[in-house]
């Protein structure tokens, strides 16, 4: 074990929005027992890569990410390399053997023990006078309210990585948010793997939409969003606090994953398509003006020329506002690749994935269309040379779209926006 205090550590994050979180409380920690973290690679003495280990894709990435990092250290330019996160978690073991200059691996949710790894020494990070370092830009920030899922769909292997579903406390989420409160945060991004789940496990059991009524009253808070909500678990005592509570924009991230029956059965999704619509219709009952982002795979195994042609007439018959694809990935342990062929070919699944994303360009575009000449309240994320990048309620960051305005406005103030022109993805307006 050797100490490297008072040395520049850099933390590369991969992924979700879920290792962000985890990157940030590891931030925190080594922020508060002297370390000078950097984002320069270049310049760093210890770099922590915090990888994903979801699909093939991410995995790929990860992988890439952790040699181009390892050959840096192998000519001398940095001296440790520790690799943390969901493909360590699963992979560590082979991984090690297969990149044996990485100095050591440790799991998803062992912040303190790297910690205590790079320094030599204890930390804890329940410490309640210790606020959580930012990565993302100081108006908004993400709450994670749980850990891992409960959930069995054939296709996943977060359970086999995260674990099951481990909720926060209700008092200790509502107590993050205000410490995030506290610091100027204004936006905040409730997510965790099923949201819709949270508060099934604790004790004394709780629920989503108790813990949004708390958050609701939380100083400072303008804007509350909603991500990762499992439509098999929504509960219409959530779907209702779209129309009651002040805070919480008309904006959710339900991802549905397919539109065809028998394909929603395979992935064991537990609605039927008519059971995901109906959702969707007491949402847009609750409040019309709701913004509906989606995740669908494509190529999963089952999935012939039928079944993604009827995934396409419900997206055409739903029209999401945001929707993102995801080539199906063959995920080690996992239902579906225990008892299932990946029968799609991957030219074939690229070309579902290009036609989906053809048919919904065409739906935000006609959406997109229909705001010309409103009025909309406008969060600014960006602003640069006379360019000012801002969301709506319908975006959220890094993922959704953007409002481009020909001027500088301070990132983090609302502002109102006459909107004049639309593109395909984003909105061009002026400042009133």
């Amino acid at each position: 074990m050797n100490n490297y205090e008072n040395k520049n550590v850099s933390v590369v994050t991969l992924g979700c929005a879920k290792n962000l979180v985890d990157s940030e409380y590891l931030v925190t920690g080594l922020k508060h027992i002297g370390y000078s973290m950097t984002n320069d690679v270049d310049s760093s003495s210890v770099v922590i890569i915090n990888t994903c280990g979801f699909l093939d894709v991410a995995r790929e990435e990860s992988i890439e990410k952790i040699l181009e990092i390892e050959e840096k250290k192998q000519k001398g330019f940095i001296d440790k390399v520790i690799v943390m996160g969901c493909l360590a978690e699963r992979y560590g073991d082979e991984l090690q053997k297969e990149i044996p200059g990485v100095d050591k691996f440790f799991g998803s949710e062992e912040h303190e023990a790297v910690i205590r790894y790079i320094s030599g020494k204890e930390f804890n990070l329940d410490d309640p006078d210790i606020i959580r370092a930012s990565l993302t830009p100081s108006h908004y920030s993400y709450l994670k309210i749980a850990e891992g899922c409960d959930n069995a769909c054939s296709f996943c292997s977060i359970p086999l990585m995260r674990g099951l579903q481990k909720s926060q406390p209700l008092r200790w989420n509502v107590e993050e948010a205000k410490r995030l409160a506290s610091r100027g945060v204004k936006e905040l991004l409730v997510i965790a793997q099923d949201s819709t789940s949270y508060g099934w496990d604790a004790s004394p059991k709780t629920t989503l939409h108790e813990l949004f009524s708390e958050l609701d009253k939380i100083d400072g808070i303008e804007w509350l969003r909603l991500h990762y909500a499992h439509p098999s678990n929504l509960h219409r005592n959530m779907i209702d606090h779209f129309k009651k509570l002040e805070k919480l924009i008309p904006y959710i991230d339900m991802p549905i994953q397919h539109g065809s029956d028998k394909v929603l059965k395979i992935m064991r999704r537990g609605l039927k398509s008519d059971g995901i619509k109906k959702k969707i219709e007491a949402l847009r009952n609750a409040n019309s003006n709701i913004a509906i982002r989606t995740s669908i795979i494509v190529g999963h195994p089952g999935e012939t020329d039928k079944e993604f042609n009827e995934m396409l007439d419900f997206i055409s018959d739903v029209e999401f506002d945001r929707l993102g694809v995801f080539q199906y990935s063959h995920e080690e342990n996992t239902l579906a690749a225990d008892i299932m062929k990946d029968e799609v070919p991957k030219d074939v699944k690229q070309q579902r994935l290009d036609e989906t994303m053809a048919l919904q360009q065409k739906i935000n575009f006609k959406k997109n269309q229909s705001l010309i000449g409103t009025r909309q309240k406008v969060l600014i994320d960006i602003s640069k040379e006379g360019l000012s990048l801002g969301r709506t309620f319908r975006d959220s960051p890094t993922i959704d779209n953007y409002v481009k305005i020909n001027q500088d406005l301070e990132p983090g103030k609302f502002y109102d926006v006459n909107i004049d022109s639309a593109q395909e993805y984003d909105l061009i307006g002026k400042v009133v």
